[in-house]
């Protein structure tokens, strides 16, 4: 039941809530309704369905709501658009959330979003993205700095320090890609200044990827390296493509294009038993979602944290806005591929 304060805010916002409402209604899905009863009400916000890994995310969400007894409101999936994220989240206000979920997709334009529920007491639980601005109670992340320098160190000693190397990388204006982009970019120019990088743009979207490697392909047949900032996006339409070209040769041809990734799904898991691509640096989807909703709960029954080592392998730092807590993530290659430790090879189980 709302409480009186919730009825007054909703009043008094009116027809714009109503609205707002009825924007979100399409994006919210009743199977995220969790226990009631005493339990904090907590607002989950899905960052999109266009790509394999945070399918995935969903899934781990939707179960852990289901097995740690979590209130979850409705579930709402803001589709890549922080309009509607911001949507969502005054719905999830006017419903009475006392914590809310997001994994904010443009991590610049959700300030004001972030400084609307601050000035509410609605702690902010921020998985994979850590926004520029505005303070949250934990981001639950891992460390996308050490995606690129992995990338970078894994594609320069497979090349043996020559080459050329295309680069699809994330959206710039996300935390992620530009993390994940500049230390790659850091890392070649100091440890490979032989090898050629070719830094493709893509916001995130397979399609773009695919049209601009077939351009480079074009002017540089000779391509002997990508780095896929996110396999759940860019993993199907590379090889459709390379394939489509003849270029998608096995690991060990001399003609393979060495190929690394970011995610862990068990599409690219796979890739990497079949010598498609050769590693990935595995995204933890379960920890990502077990733990936001570890901290949304946390947050809501107003227990706090600091920064240190945690009883879960993982680190809490400060940040400029609140703390992050920053989960490990392993690269993977054909060597432990099969390892049962690894998310994608639970998908499913």
């Amino acid at each position: 039941m709302k409480s009186a304060r919730t009825r007054s805010r909703a009043a008094a916002a009116g027809t714009v809530i109503v609205l707002s409402a009825l924007a979100t209604a399409c994006n919210r899905d009743s199977a995220g309704s969790g226990a009631g009863g005493d339990k904090p009400a907590i607002g989950i916000d899905l960052p999109r369905s266009d790509s394999d890994f945070w399918n995935s995310y969903a899934e781990y969400v939707k179960k852990g709501i289901k097995s740690d007894g979590i209130n979850a409101l409705p579930l709402s999936n803001s589709q890549n658009d922080v309009t509607k994220l911001a949507a969502n989240v005054q719905v999830f206000e006017n419903s009475g959330a006392e914590a809310v979920v997001m994994a904010p997709q443009d991590t610049g334009a959700i300030a004001s979003t972030l400084d609307d529920l601050a000035a509410k007491k609605i702690p902010v639980v921020s998985v994979d993205t850590r926004p520029d601005k505005g303070d949250v109670y934990m981001v639950v992340r891992a460390d996308n700095r050490a995606y690129g320098t992995k990338a970078c160190e894994f594609l320069g000693e497979r090349l043996h320090g020559k080459g050329k190397v295309a680069e699809f990388q994330g959206a710039l204006d996300s935390i992620n890609g530009r993390d994940r982009s500049e230390a790659f970019a850091a890392c070649m120019k100091k440890k490979f200044p032989d090898i050629k990088v070719f830094e493709l743009p893509t916001d995130w979207k397979g399609d773009v990827a695919s049209a601009k490697l077939q351009s480079l392909l074009a002017q540089h047949p000779d391509l002997n390296g990508i780095y896929m900032q996110a396999g759940g996006v860019f993993l199907q339409p590379t090889l459709a493509l390379l394939e489509q070209k003849k270029l998608l040769k096995p690991a060990g041809d001399e003609d393979h294009i060495t190929i690394i990734s970011n995610d862990g799904i068990p599409q690219e898991l796979d890739a990497i038993r079949e010598g498609q691509i050769d590693a990935t640096v595995s995204q933890p989807a379960d920890l990502y979602a077990k733990y936001a909703l570890y901290y949304a709960r946390a947050a809501a029954e107003k227990k706090t944290f600091e920064p240190g080592r945690t009883d879960h392998g993982s680190t809490i730092v400060k940040i400029a806005n609140g703390l992050e807590d920053q989960l490990p993530a392993p690269l993977v290659t054909k060597d432990n591929v099969d390892d049962k430790a690894l998310w994608g090879n639970a998908v499913g189980q």
